[in-house]
Formats: structure tokens, C-alpha cells, sequence
């Protein structure tokens, strides 16, 4: 029988930088550790702002600074109800991701909702939303966050703790 895989949905308000970066770096970690076969992974916003753009130019840049792999095809999509049935995992950046994540989802469903940044072993909970700035030291800061939650993530999920 085949194994099934987990899925993981990386969520931030306009799914333009932070959960595009933290889907490509956690794509990047399954591959190190020759996961990259058992993991579904993709992202999403809560905010319908970005649908159909590609992520924010910055976040393409640093992932590419990096080799994170990103299929650059990708476009920002919003989070739908049939996403909480289908995902094992729903991680959100920051707190109001997570208040939205706990408001929209439907009775009974499948995912859990997890903090991101619940899995920094630095304890830096809160995902940098570099949107808004004028160079890339946020989106820099994002990476460094996103490498370190995946790693923690991952870790937990192998464990059996999540």
C-alpha cells in the first residue's frame, strides 16, 4: 500500500512573501532530509489582495539567493474551506493569521492550525512581514525564520509530537 502523503499549507495575508518563502524553504528542508517524496506542500493568503500574482519580486530574489527551489509558475491563490479538509497542517505567520485560521474554519475539519514561528528554537514566534519595506533585510530576516520553523517543524512532525 502506498504511503500517503502530509500535506503542509503555508499561510500569510497576501500570499506574496512570507508563505511563499516559508513553501519554498520548507520544500528545500523535506529535500535535504529525502522527504521531498512525502510531503505535499504549497501556500496561500487570507486576503484575496495578490490572486494571480506571482510572489513579491524581494521574496523570488532571496529564495533565489539561497537555491531555495520555487516553481516560479506559482501565483498567489486565497485559502478556501476545502483547504482545511484537505491539508494535514495549516501554519499561519503571525497571531491575526491565526485568529482569521481559527474564524474560517469549518466544524470537523481535518487540519491542524499551527503557529509558524511556534517551531523557532530561537523563540522568534512572529514571522517578518517584509511587505512593506524599502530594502530586503525583512525578507532576509523572513528566510532565516522560515529555515529555522522548518527545521523545528519538521523535527516535531518526525517525532510525533504534531
Amino acid at each position: 500500500m502506498a504511503e500517503t502523503k502530509k500535506k503542509a499549507l503555508f499561510i500569510c495575508l497576501g500570499n506574496t512573501c512570507r508563505s511563499p518563502i516559508a513553501e519554498g524553504v520548507f520544500q528545500k528542508t523535506v529535500n535535504e532530509r529525502n522527504l521531498g517524496d512525502h510531503w505535499e506542500i504549497d501556500s496561500a493568503a487570507i486576503q484575496d489582495w495578490h490572486v494571480g500574482d506571482p510572489p513579491n519580486w524581494r521574496s523570488l530574489d532571496t529564495m533565489n539567493n539561497h537555491n531555495v527551489p520555487y516553481n516560479y509558475n506559482n501565483t498567489a491563490r486565497q485559502l478556501v474551506s476545502q483547504d482545511f479538509y484537505y491539508y494535514d497542517y495549516i501554519l499561519g505567520m503571525d497571531e491575526s493569521n491565526m485568529w482569521d485560521l481559527n474564524r474560517k474554519a469549518p466544524e470537523g475539519t481535518k487540519a491542524k492550525l499551527l503557529l509558524f514561528g511556534d517551531f523557532d528554537p530561537q523563540g522568534d514566534r512572529i514571522i517578518r512581514d517584509p511587505y512593506c519595506d524599502s530594502d530586503n533585510k525583512g525578507f532576509e530576516k523572513c528566510y532565516q525564520q522560515s529555515v529555522r520553523c522548518s527545521q523545528g517543524f519538521l523535527d516535531e512532525v518526525e517525532k510525533g509530537n504534531v
